[in-house]
């Protein structure tokens, strides 16, 4: 199943090189998800002093360079969401300065980051996606809103999903069930990106499989499944208390469960990625997972679904993230 089992040992790391490292954790920024993303930072520093390292956390703003010019830290851990953690060009700066960090390169990151892009790598590489269009806001208006937005529905048919091509947290989606919701929804979406991303909606389990390689090879942790209340994970599913219940691991038939865990595992190596990754996906009535994207840079706060899968597999946090850390501090500059 590519699962890790709770008694796997996260990295043979010594105490001694443990508290030699020293790690920088990137958090805040300027995207529309700066607060989620300073608390993935503070529960990843946490976590990482936990065990012995000498961590600091730091905005991306104009005082980073420098300060890695100063004072080179071990290595990164990359807490930014949206733009700033996970379109490949903060990974692109950290390679000019020769710092490691944890997570994939710059080109992997920029891939994923793009979903229409990284869906046309997943359809290339057999792994299922639901049909899609993308469209940017320009083309939108010089085609005719009217004339393409009924041309979509009569192709993908309803209901469908629009999101933005770039972005993270659920924000500017949209679940349209009916063809009148359509251009308010598409309005919704050109909010937060100027191409909107409308796909075929899939009914079934919302769930999310984080893949973490400690040395081994890529792993797949226990799905964790996601139940919205509203039956939509958006922006405020996802971080306000009480409108989502999660199961860890998610209540999938063992089949079922080793399909989710090796179309998660394809879809991480098929884009190319590095040390950890989450890929959100829908499983269907008939049990076939359906990949909606890949995200880089998950969260990781209290109830970000990365950690409540570490929590699944009966691993410790700081221990992971301290493996992950000492593999990237290990790599070639």
């Amino acid at each position: 199943m590519g699962t890790h089992s709770a008694d796997a040992a996260p990295g043979n790391i010594s105490t001694t090189t443990l508290s030699d490292l020293h790690v920088l954790v990137l958090a805040g920024g300027l995207s529309y998800e700066r607060d989620v993303s300073l608390k993935s930072g503070r529960r990843v520093l946490d976590a990482l002093r936990s065990v012995g390292i000498d961590a600091e956390l730091r905005d991306a703003d104009v005082t980073l360079l420098p300060a890695l010019q100063a004072d080179p830290p071990d290595a990164v851990v990359i807490a930014l969401h949206g733009a700033t953690g996970e379109d490949g060009s903060l990974r692109g700066v950290l390679d000019l300065c020769d710092v490691p960090y944890v997570g994939c390169d710059a080109r992997a990151s920029r891939l994923a980051w793009d979903k229409p892009s990284a869906k046309a790598v997943l359809r290339e590489a057999a792994i299922p996606t639901p049909d899609w269009v993308a469209l940017p806001h320009d083309r939108f208006s010089e085609l005719g809103a009217v004339a393409v937005l009924d041309r979509i529905a009569g192709r993908l048919g309803l209901p469908l999903m629009v999101k933005p091509a770039q972005g993270g947290s659920g924000l500017g989606a949209a679940v349209v069930r009916e063809a009148s919701a359509l251009p308010a929804a598409m309005v919704g979406c050109f909010a937060y990106d100027s191409t909107a991303l409308v796909e075929r909606y899939v009914a079934g389990m919302d769930v999310a499989v984080s893949v973490v390689d400690l040395g081994a090879g890529p792993q797949a942790l226990p799905a964790v499944e996601i139940v919205p209340r509203n039956g939509v994970y958006d922006y405020a599913a996802r971080y306000t208390a009480g409108l989502t219940t999660w199961h860890a691991p998610a209540r999938l038939d063992d089949a079922v469960a080793v399909r989710v865990a090796e179309t998660a595992l394809a879809a991480h190596t098929a884009l190319g990625l590095r040390d950890l990754s989450r890929v959100d996906m829908i499983v269907d009535g008939d049990g076939q997972p359906h990949v909606l994207e890949v995200n880089v840079s998950p969260g990781m706060t209290e109830t970000s679904l990365l950690p409540l899968a570490v929590q699944a597999a009966g691993l410790d946090f700081g221990k992971l993230l301290a493996t992950l850390v000492s593999r990237a501090a290990a790599r070639p500059a």
